[in-house]
């Protein structure tokens, strides 16, 4: 039997295979709370709704990701909608201030048909799944701002 490769491959037999992001899922806690509870439990925060851009280096420890779409929380409620939000941290700080993760019926399967990697550019799919989860204490930029410094 050969031996695996990980998660090195190619799109074609034509391409050189190039090192893949794995398929990544958060599973949610089957007591968990449902997303309204959660926000409920949040007396000043940000509700980030879906993925849209995302920066990460090569080694996978910094980044900073947006949103489709970003809304105020105020005393457990959520409040208006926000504009030009991104989020920051480096992988460990971020997955060690998670503290709550939703229930079943919070999980969203997503994905993207391009990983983002090889030159010239590969199409590879990968997905993620993720519940609803609580994180405290990450850092929250407003872009415009950011982009004037």
């Amino acid at each position: 039997m050969p031996r695996s490769n990980g998660c090195a491959f190619a799109d074609s037999p034509g391409h050189v295979p190039v090192q893949r992001m794995a398929n990544v899922s958060l599973r949610p806690d089957p007591a968990g709370p449902s997303t309204e509870e959660l926000i409920a439990g949040v007396e000043r925060g940000v509700y980030v709704v879906g993925d849209k851009s995302w920066s990460i280096d090569m080694q996978r420890y910094n980044f900073q990701f947006t949103g489709q779409r970003f809304y105020a929380i105020v005393g457990g409620k959520l409040a208006a909608q926000l504009r030009d939000v991104a989020y920051q941290a480096t992988t460990t700080d971020f997955w060690g201030s998670m503290t709550a993760v939703g229930g079943p019926d919070t999980y969203v399967l997503g994905g993207a048909m391009n990983c983002g990697k090889a030159q010239p550019g590969q199409v590879a799919p990968v997905s993620h799944g993720c519940p609803v989860a609580l994180f405290e204490g990450v850092n929250i930029l407003n872009t415009v701002q950011e982009a004037g410094r």
